[in-house]
Order: C-alpha cells, then sequence, then structure tokens
C-alpha cells in the first residue's frame, strides 16, 4: 500500500455556491446536529491534510470564526460552481495535492484521501475521484497540484463543467460504494433531518457498543490474536472472508457454517449481493404482492419466517447499518461475506495458481491465510488450509470465541 502523504495535501472544504435548493442560504453555516455542517466536513478532513481551508464566497468572517481556517473566495467571478474553488484552492495552497469536499456532505468517510491517493499513485493519474457505485461524485477528489495553469484555462474560456474537464485529463475513478453516507448531502430541510438522525445514531453507538468493544478488546489482549471491529454495530465477535472473485468463498462457508452450527454456535451470515438480486420466486404470491408494490413483504411459517424490503437505489448500504437488523442477541458470532473495504477482522482466502497478488499487505485487518499451497512470499499471519473446513473452524472458535474444547472441536 502506498504511504499516505498528509503533508504534501492542503484539503479545501467547497461552500462557495448559492444553494439555490435551500432558498439561498449559506448551507455551510446551516446547523445540522448542533453545528453547522461545514465543522462537520472539517471535522474529518483535518486529519486527512496538512492544512483545510474553506472556499466561501459569502459570510467569509462567520467562516473564520466557526472553523479558524483560513477562506478563500473563487478568483473567478459570479458562482462559477465547484471547479472555480478548486481553482482558487490550488492557487492559495502550495502542497503537491489538493483534496476536495463539499461542505452539505457532513457524514464523508475518514479515509476519502488515502483512498483516492492509493488509486491516483496506482494508475499514475492526475485526479482521483469518487465513485458510489453508480455515478461519480465529481467534488469528492484529489487533484495534482501542476493541473493549476490548465485548469484556469477552462474557467477563462467560459468552460464550467467539472465532467467535462476531468474528461480532459488523466483520471481515475474511485469505487467507494461501500461508504454510501459520504455522499448524502443536504438540499432541502427533509434531508437535513435525516442526516440529523444518522449522525445521532452515529453519537449514540459508540457508548452502546463500547462495553462490548471493551470486553473484546481484553479478551482479545489476553489472547493476543484476533483484533476488535471497530464496527459501532457489532456488539458480539464478527469476522469477514477476503478474497478475490472465484476463489470459493461461498463453498468454503457452505462447509464451515455446519461445523460451527455443530459445535452450538449460533452464528449469523451478513452477504452482500448485486443491487438486482431477488431471493423470492417470481410467480409466488409473495413476489407477486411485492411487486404490485408493498414497500415491506414479511412471509411467515411454523419453520421460518422472511421479511423483503425494498429500498431505493440510491445508494448501498454500510455494514453497521445492515448489522442492525440482526438480533444479535440470539447470536454467539457474525460472519461476512463481502464488505472488504470496511475495517473488521476478515481471514483472506489464497489459491496461488490462480496468480492473483495476496490482498494482505494493503490490508491490515487480515488476521489469518487460508490457503491451497505454499506461499511463495513467508507471511508474519496463521496460515490455514483452505481445503479443510475443520481446521479453519477450530481457529475461528480459538481465535474469536475463547478457546475449541469449550464448544466441541477437539
Amino acid at each position: 500500500m502506498t504511504p499516505y502523504p498528509r503533508e504534501d495535501i492542503t484539503a479545501v472544504v467547497l461552500a462557495g455556491g448559492r444553494a439555490r435548493r435551500m432558498g439561498g442560504e449559506d448551507k455551510g453555516l446551516i446547523e445540522v446536529a448542533g453545528k453547522p455542517m461545514v465543522a462537520h466536513t472539517l471535522d474529518v478532513l483535518r486529519p486527512q491534510a496538512a492544512e483545510v481551508v474553506v472556499n466561501a464566497n459569502r459570510n467569509a468572517e462567520a467562516y473564520r470564526a466557526i472553523t479558524g481556517c483560513r477562506v478563500i473566495a473563487d478568483t473567478v467571478g459570479g458562482f462559477a460552481g465547484p471547479l472555480a474553488g478548486m481553482a482558487s484552492a490550488l492557487q492559495a495552497s502550495a502542497t503537491r495535492l489538493l483534496l476536495t469536499a463539499p461542505c452539505d456532505s457532513p457524514l464523508v468517510t475518514g479515509n476519502l484521501g488515502p483512498r483516492l491517493h492509493e488509486a491516483m499513485a496506482r494508475d499514475d493519474a492526475e485526479i482521483a475521484v469518487a465513485h458510489d457505485g453508480e455515478r461519480m461524485q465529481p467534488v469528492f477528489a484529489l487533484l495534482a497540484h501542476g493541473l493549476l495553469p490548465d485548469l484556469l484555462a477552462f474557467l477563462r474560456s467560459g468552460e464550467r463543467k467539472i465532467d467535462t474537464w476531468y474528461a480532459t485529463r488523466h483520471t481515475v475513478t474511485v469505487d467507494l460504494s461501500d461508504t454510501p453516507d459520504s455522499f448524502l448531502n443536504v438540499n432541502t430541510p427533509r434531508e437535513r433531518d435525516h442526516i440529523e438522525q444518522r449522525l445521532a445514531r452515529r453519537r449514540m453507538e459508540p457508548e452502546r457498543a463500547g462495553r462490548s468493544g471493551q470486553r473484546l478488546a481484553r479478551r482479545a489482549a489476553e489472547r493476543g490474536r484476533v483484533p476488535v471491529s471497530v464496527l459501532t454495530n457489532a456488539h458480539i465477535p464478527i469476522l469477514g472472508f477476503a478474497a478475490w472473485s472465484g476463489t470459493g468463498k461461498t463453498t468454503l462457508l457452505r462447509r464451515l457454517l455446519p461445523i460451527l452450527a455443530g459445535s452450538g454456535l449460533r452464528v449469523g451470515m451478513v452477504k452482500h449481493a448485486h443491487h438486482d438480486f431477488d431471493v423470492d420466486t417470481p410467480g409466488k404470491d409473495s413476489y407477486e404482492l411485492r411487486k404490485a408494490g408493498a414497500a415491506q413483504m414479511l412471509i411467515s411459517s411454523r419453520r421460518r419466517w422472511a421479511l423483503m424490503v425494498e429500498r431505493p437505489a440510491d445508494r448501498e448500504p454500510p455494514l453497521d447499518e445492515v448489522l442492525l437488523e440482526l438480533d444479535q442477541e440470539l447470536l454467539d458470532l457474525i460472519l461476512v461475506e463481502g464488505f472488504k473495504h470496511e475495517r473488521f477482522p476478515k481471514i483472506e482466502l489464497h489459491r496461488p495458481s490462480f496468480g492473483r497478488p495476496l490482498l494482505h499487505p494493503g490490508d491490515d485487518t487480515i488476521v489469518a491465510i487460508a490457503t491451497d499451497a505454499p506461499l511463495a512470499v513467508p507471511v508474519s499471519l496463521p496460515m490455514l488450509d483452505l481445503n479443510s473446513p475443520d481446521e479453519i473452524a477450530g481457529y475461528v472458535v480459538e481465535s474469536m470465541m475463547g478457546g475449541a474444547d469449550a464448544h466441541g472441536l477437539e
């Protein structure tokens, strides 16, 4: 993984728009969850940059008082859009790179800069821009400072469209579909209320998770094994399986689950799927009723029940949100397939014959490697036999649950 050059990065919060959909109110100064939106964004960007500046064309004194940052107005007049704010920030900075985010997205991810920089370095690109899985999010970007002359010429020619300028440069898009909350923004009072609710829940969850996290942390420290998940809604041990497509994650899990369940563990399973998946059968009553317009469809029998909930296709739910749907009081362990970019312990599955590189060097949440052949390069992590689900089950119980003997695996 390429080291993140924080000292070479200036971040800018873009707050220079007219905010027509909010009645012209200066969006960065609108309070959400007890403080101005610009302050939420600044809190996230500060650890990612040597300096954070604010691009604003109104209320400069108010922004300075709230943030303590330099406030920079557009050098191109007439509210020329985010490109003008980027150009002004590049003119005012001396660092090699500029990280940009809007003032009205207070849930922006804390690893925006590192992930954009990793892709930029890998592709030797001039611009790295976030993509939410469906479309580019052009104001969440990392730009090389050397682009300033070209950007100024583009603006002076009368052009304003950010996508058009990106298309003229070496631009790489970065899949951030696993952090969909980053792109939630405030354009209406209703959206502000929604984000306030999300922020309020984030504040409550660490306290609720803290007791469970401290207990797991003590257990992990005593054993010197698997680190504790940083997911706020994981109140019991959680373990993922990471691998390149085709390695056999689902095949392994189908063999692993009966062993764990047979040992007496109550195991929950979370699997990420493509947006158009369906678990109901076309033609069945439940399917037809859901397709007819039921927002929630619950099917119940003596043996099981299932709830299908239709959701808007605007974003991928993060794992923390999905975990809220599990009744963790009835579980001992959660296994996860997918969500590979989120931070929680994972076993990497690796087949050297596939010719794919290990994920482990670039992912410090990987705690063990299950492989079907010796590795070309030694690693310090525990090595497991990918073809032995009994061995992997023993490791899961020993490292996550406090010992195999207590669960009938010895």
